[in-house]
């Protein structure tokens, strides 16, 4: 015969669990209790508004207290207030929210602004105070009542003078936990997690004349018409502490069909370390919940700085449930469609100003495009580059491809191949490859940030019959090229001068360039550089390009036109020469090489001085 009960779990095994367990930051107490008070006047108001309560001309707000010599923090509002019985209710059953219980009663209501969406907060306090203490009085005509617990199973609740309408939580800090009791640290709290809370909030408040720790009217509640640039300039150095201007920002602002709001600052990011010092805090109702969420912001906008309210999100919840809920991954992508509409716009409304900017913003626009593939979608057309004249074309406009109509396009599907488009990934280092390309009438874009080598591959694979990157030392382009040459022709010359390098390991090749001044160059594959690049990313053996590398002569230089006329000693001092050179066009010597090439500079100049 089967039996069905109810599970019974003991109170005194189920407070310690709390205590320990409830928060993995044991300083977000403050904020569970301060939300608390917000709550109450949040709740009081709403009852004057419908004409249930009497109201005064007092300010609303929360005065938070330190008493060092008692070893207590008090937080105290003047808002609803409660009862005996609701505070039988509400605080000594674990889990029942007092705010979704005042919800439920006026749902007819205007329920924005009540922040409450659990009854657990209050216990947090447990987490620094031995023994708490509960002074309340409700706006109803009924006695004030004191209730006091140390977190155990049992409480004590009792009438008290209190004379004043509200709430106020003395708690008892713990002997490990004096750093609460400090003014500081609690000014730095009260910042972090209720900077932007709805009412004032006061510390050791002494009169008319305090000011309040907090904005309770932070910009990005506004309307973004009532918003100045003067006024988001100061919003974000305040909030960032960055006294560097943003280059622009995005204002969100929506009720449907879920609220957000918002503001959203572009930095100037130009090293990988900047990159990472973004930090976009995320709230509900005003009220901290955490930095850089990915679940709820899109990882590659935790580049940015940013505020972003969003009243539908539990203040305490598991990531788990974040990366389910169908309602945050439409926020998410909601925010990435924002901000591409917003750079799509500049490029095409203020080309200068995205030009302007683009340095300080193309790492996170790339970073942005490898990270996710809908913001790749919708920002793919305004993907500029500096080409060799220094002016920033997209790669249609730098190839100079006429758009053709769809039909058109698909008719040409199966003809086409992809591009070459030749890259400069360090314009003073290869400065010897610009020139050349530049005197033969080519161009090519400048790819020199930390993100460029991975962003070229992503390209290519995106849009594999149309672009194929090489950088500009990978390949001797027919346009640098007078004609081809027969290789058995200077298969003499080659053999020789390989006979004659140091660097027994590289391969020679001899070409016909149209200018005789350079008498080499170095090259590698497009394939090998890259391969030998990403193993050395990822600390994989085979990362040496080096063993891949080749010496091609210009046979119209005439130093290289009159290599086999000379000696064996000669020879061997010229071909060393002429690698050296074209080794400082494309990476540094290594130290035995350095030497070699001083000491062999400073033979010509003393056989020159004579």
């Amino acid at each position: 015969m089967s039996k069905q009960g109810n599970i019974r779990i003991a109170s005194e095994n189920m407070m310690p669990i709390i205590k320990k367990w409830l928060y993995s930051d044991k300083d977000i107490f403050l904020r569970e209790i301060v939300a608390n008070g917000v709550d109450a006047i949040t709740k009081f108001r709403k009852l004057a508004d419908m004409g249930e309560a009497q109201t005064s001309e007092e300010e609303y707000c929360i005065k938070v207290s330190i008493d060092k010599d008692a070893k207590t923090l008090s937080v105290e509002d003047n808002g609803i207030g409660m009862t005996e019985d609701e505070v039988e209710k509400y605080i000594t059953q674990i889990a029942f929210s007092g705010a979704a219980d005042f919800l439920d009663k006026y749902e007819k209501a205007d329920g924005d602004g009540i922040i409450g969406h659990f009854g657990l907060g209050f216990y947090s306090a447990y987490m620094v105070s031995e023994n708490i203490e509960i002074f309340t009085k409700s706006y109803r005509d009924e006695p004030a009542v004191r209730w006091e617990s140390d977190g155990e199973s049992t409480y004590t609740i009792e009438p008290c003078d209190k004379e004043t309408r509200g709430t106020k939580i003395v708690m008892h800090i713990a002997d490990a936990e004096k750093e609460f009791l400090d003014e500081g640290t609690i000014s730095t709290l009260i910042h972090k997690y209720c900077g932007f809370m709805p009412y004032n909030i006061y510390l050791n408040f002494q009169g008319k004349d305090d000011k309040p720790l907090n904005d309770p009217q932070p910009l990005y509640i506004k309307n973004p018409k009532d918003c100045t640039d003067e006024e988001y300039k100061s919003f974000y150095t305040k909030t960032f502490h960055d006294f560097q201007e943003p280059l622009f920002w995005i204002h969100l602002n929506m009720d449907y069909p879920f609220r957000l709001k918002g503001i959203l600052y572009f930095p100037k990011v130009k090293n990988k370390a900047e990159l990472e010092r973004g930090q976009v805090k995320l709230f509900c109702n005003q009220v901290f919940i955490a930095d850089n969420i990915k679940e709820v912001i899109p990882e590659f906008l935790t580049l940015l700085n940013g505020v972003i309210d969003c009243p539908d999100i539990p203040l305490n919840v598991s990531r788990s449930f974040l990366q389910n809920d169908r309602e945050v991954q439409k926020i998410s992508r909601h925010i990435t469609k924002k901000v591409a509409d917003k750079l799509t716009g500049l490029f095409k409304n203020d080309r200068e100003k995205f030009v302007q900017c683009w340095n300080d913003i193309s790492v996170f626009i790339k970073v942005g495009c490898l990270k996710d593939e809908d913001f790749y979608s919708k920002v793919k057309d305004i993907l500029i580059f500096k080409d060799l004249n220094g002016e920033y074309k997209n790669l249609d406009e730098f190839l100079g491809v006429v758009p053709e109509s769809e039909t058109a396009e698909e008719k040409r599907d199966e003809e086409k191949k992809p591009v070459s488009v030749y890259y400069v990934s360090d314009e003073v280092g290869q400065s010897q490859y610009v020139n050349m390309f530049k005197n033969a009438g080519l161009n090519a874009i400048v790819c020199d940030t930390f993100v460029d080598p991975h962003f070229i591959s992503f390209l290519e694979y995106k849009n594999p019959e149309k672009w194929k990157f090489m950088r500009i030392d990978a390949d001797i382009d027919s346009a640098l090229k007078d004609g081809e040459v027969n290789a058995d022709d200077f298969k003499d010359l080659t053999e020789s001068f390989k006979n004659s390098l140091k660097n027994t390991s590289i391969a020679v090749k001899a070409e016909k360039f149209k200018s005789a001044d350079v008498p080499a160059i170095i090259n590698v594959s497009e394939f090998t550089r890259r391969f030998s690049e990403m193993n050395a990313f990822y600390g994989l053996a085979g990362g040496d390009a080096d063993r891949d590398m080749t010496i091609i002569l210009n046979t119209e230089n005439p130093v290289v036109a009159s290599f086999t006329g000379l000696n064996d000693e000669m020879k061997k001092f010229v071909a060393n020469q002429i690698y050296y050179i074209a080794m400082l066009s494309y990476k540094k010597l290594n130290p035995e090489e350095l030497k070699d090439f001083s000491d062999n500079s400073m033979q010509l100049l003393k056989n020159y001085i004579g």
